[in-house]
């Protein structure tokens, strides 16, 4: 049977957190979302985790759905972002959820997740990441013609007020085709899916907060040392790849392996940006080989399962 995810509110770091919680094991898993996502965008991962004996959290960021929204750009700089994943381990301890913390990430939550890695506020076991490069590698490589193509929407995202605006009208009509058209397997984003996330992105001051997050951090990133002088992660990794990702190259990911001592990284064909959204089975049975210490499957055409490497 499987376990049911259930929605809470847990106070951290000074703010209200919306969580959605699955499974009651030893073990446990912290899982952070991207933009414009949510919390639901794990939904396919939190009964996985429950099942191999983890009590799971996905929060909504602050900013988003029904967390605390602060007002102002600097309230989403890196430091306070990696301050809410200390206070969400910290709770969840409070709670009796005292057991090894695995950290799963994706797109902005993997610029957090990875940060979080490399600065060690609070033990880390494990770290799985999806569509979202080392940010040393991102530095180094992210300044080519190509990748600045892709990483438009970071620079625009920086005007006063029209992104906002543009990414509200019509229902928010913009937030559902950044899902639908960036997406391979368009049945995985059924209209359902699509009008939650138009919903959280109309809820009053999200679209902004959302969107603070690139500005705040454009404008100052407080580990910008960390990312151009990273120490080596020995955190064990797995990196999982949507390789028809339209905002960030697969060059981005090469080199990964001489920066994290233990990795394996996984690439899904024909898959977009959302992974784990679009391919819910096979991410899942590689997160859940690489978790038992199995071998983890390739994935071929369609990002559908092969057998194990």
């Amino acid at each position: 049977m499987t376990a049911p995810i259930e929605t809470a509110f847990i106070d951290a770091n000074g703010l209200r957190f919306e969580v959605d919680m699955c499974g009651t094991g030893e073990k446990f898993a912290l899982l952070l979302h991207g933009f414009p996502e949510s919390k639901h965008s794990w939904r396919f991962q939190l009964p996985l985790l429950a099942e191999l004996g983890y009590t799971v959290w996905a929060p909504n960021l602050r900013g988003y759905g029904h967390s605390s929204r602060p007002g102002k750009v600097a309230d989403y700089r890196l430091d306070h972002l990696l301050d809410d994943v200390s206070g969400l381990i910290d709770a969840a301890a409070a709670r009796g959820h005292k057991g090894p913390v695995t950290l799963m990430a994706h797109d902005w939550g993997g610029v957090i997740g990875w940060t979080y890695a490399l600065t060690a506020p609070r033990p880390i076991e494990r770290f799985i990441v999806m569509n979202l490069p080392h940010p040393h590698l991102f530095l180094k490589n992210g300044r080519t013609l190509a990748q600045l193509k892709r990483s438009w929407y970071v620079f625009f995202f920086q005007i006063p007020g029209l992104p906002e605006a543009l990414f509200k009208a019509r229902g928010a009509d913009a937030i559902g085709k950044a899902f639908y058209n960036m997406a391979v397997d368009k049945s995985r984003f059924p209209e359902e899916v699509l009008a939650h996330y138009r919903k959280n992105a109309l809820l009053p001051g999200a679209m902004r907060a959302m969107i603070n997050y690139y500005r705040a951090n454009f404008r100052q990133n407080p580990y910008q040392h960390v990312w151009a002088e990273p120490p080596k992660l020995d955190i064990p990794t797995l990196m999982i790849w949507g390789e028809e990702d339209s905002a960030l190259g697969k060059e981005l990911t090469y080199g990964t392996e001489e920066l994290v001592s233990d990795l394996t990284i996984r690439y899904l064909p024909e898959v977009s940006h959302w992974v784990q959204q679009e391919a819910p089975e096979t991410v899942n049975a590689m997160i859940k080989a690489w978790l038992e210490g199995k071998p983890v499957p390739q994935a071929g055409t369609r990002g559908k399962l092969l057998t194990a490497a």
